[in-house]
């Protein structure tokens, strides 16, 4: 994310959340990535190239991702990202672990608000 005052960090595994949901919609390169979570976030989130490309090398490892050789809308070299099944599998445990976590934070706001 970037270091903007007005900007907060994610918390750990958003950035792999977004990058997993994103792919799930279909496979795409980094800078589509980037691309695709800054229109679908109305610009409130920027991902830096310094986050992606480290946490698309441990979903990779980890075997969330597969890649291949492909290339960009300018005709450039570049590697292509897919969710595997095991990423789905992820993403689904992730999701629904965020969830619940998010679900705990409001019912506090409520609360505090109340």
């Amino acid at each position: 994310m970037a270091k903007n005052p007005k900007h907060r960090d994610l918390f750990p595994g958003a950035l792999e959340i977004m990058i997993l949901q994103s792919l799930r919609l279909r496979p795409m390169h980094g800078y589509a990535l980037v691309k695709h979570i800054r229109q679908v976030s109305e610009n409130l989130l920027q991902v830096e190239e310094g986050s992606l490309y480290p946490a698309l090398q441990r979903m990779l490892k980890e075997g969330w991702l597969e890649s291949e050789t492909g290339t960009s809308a300018k005709g450039r070299p570049t590697r292509i990202y897919r969710l595997t099944e095991a990423g789905i599998r992820h993403l689904e445990g992730e999701v629904s672990s965020f969830e619940k976590m998010f679900d705990g934070i409001t019912r506090v706001l409520a609360v505090a608000k109340a």
